[in-house]
């Protein structure tokens, strides 16, 4: 017998593709899956920045809430729109496999990014972009942008932006690749952490979400997320929606290795971290470690 089981999503078009796939998966595993969609603040407030207004972290708090309250069994995330410390009463149960992780660059006029003039306009909504392109191109401005993936690209089409820098997952999954002029590598522009895949939360002790995600969780992905989100969580609460960092994990023949960058605000003095190792927690510690000693404790302390 199936068992059902509820999904809930944020009702943006590239969130319900990824609660589809979820349903998609969970329906292959022999549950009855259900889509129920639920507004956020972070939709909602589309005319200031997400930093104002409590950052990344409100697109994931009325899930949760809808969780306690017993309305969804599971909430289906983008696993970067995930603070990387949740409440205690949650649990990240499982993770679909993951997508190209870079980001992407797109140019009306398919220039490269290092083509255009000093003080071309460039969009994009993620401090950690922000410092890593002010680090490669000082001569661009770059400005914040808000929206879904067609809005943004509207904007661009618009004139607003000389180009504009989105995650390559979400334009494949909305059959976007075409407006891509071209794809960043992970040494130019770290990917935010989680970038690409697809986080399940449930409540600890929810039996049922939790059996839901470990019947489609993909192990090499959990791995990376474990990894990715495990450098964060040695900063505790430092971090925060203004704060530049990025982490990425890949594994390659059993040996893991782990970027990280971390920045102020205006990039005076960016951090560029490589470890690998067998051991995925050593390998955590060790990268969490030299960034400290590289002074990331204090470069987190400066604000724009």
């Amino acid at each position: 017998m199936t068992r059902p089981i509820r999904i809930g999503t944020r009702g943006s078009q590239l969130a319900l593709w990824q609660a589809n796939e979820t349903a998609r998966l969970l329906a292959q595993a022999g549950f009855a899956p259900e889509i129920i969609t639920i507004a956020t603040s972070g939709d909602n407030r589309r005319d200031v920045s997400l930093a104002t207004i409590g950052g990344k972290g409100l697109f994931v708090k009325e899930l949760e809430e809808a969780l306690e309250r017993g309305e969804i069994d599971v909430a289906v995330h983008s696993l970067k729109d995930v603070p990387s410390i949740i409440p205690e009463q949650f649990v990240l149960a499982g993770f679909l496999e993951r997508a190209d992780p870079r980001d992407a660059w797109l140019q009306a006029e398919r220039k490269d990014i290092a083509e255009l003039p000093a003080g071309s306009l460039i969009g994009t909504s993620a401090p950690r972009r922000r410092a890593q392109l002010i680090t490669r191109y000082p001569q661009l401005t770059i400005e914040g942008i808000r929206g879904n993936v067609e809005t943004r690209i509207n904007k661009l089409m618009a004139g607003q932006f000389r180009g504009i820098i989105l995650a390559s997952a979400g334009l494949t999954r909305l059959q976007r690749q075409a407006d891509i002029t071209r794809y960043f590598s992970v040494d130019e522009l770290l990917p935010a952490t989680g970038q690409g895949i697809v986080a399940i939360e449930t409540l600890r002790g929810h039996s049922l979400g939790i059996d839901a995600a470990a019947a489609i969780n993909h192990e090499a992905s959990a791995l990376a997320a474990r990894c990715e989100r495990g450098v964060l969580q040695k900063f505790g609460e430092r971090l925060d929606c203004y704060s530049c960092v990025a982490v990425h994990a890949t594994t390659t023949d059993g040996e893991l290795t782990i970027r990280a960058f971390l920045s102020d605000y205006e990039a005076t003095k960016p951090l560029r971290v490589t470890r690998r190792g067998r051991n995925a927690d050593e390998v955590v510690d060790a990268v969490a470690s030299q960034l400290i000693a590289n002074g990331a404790i204090e470069l987190l302390g400066v604000r724009a």
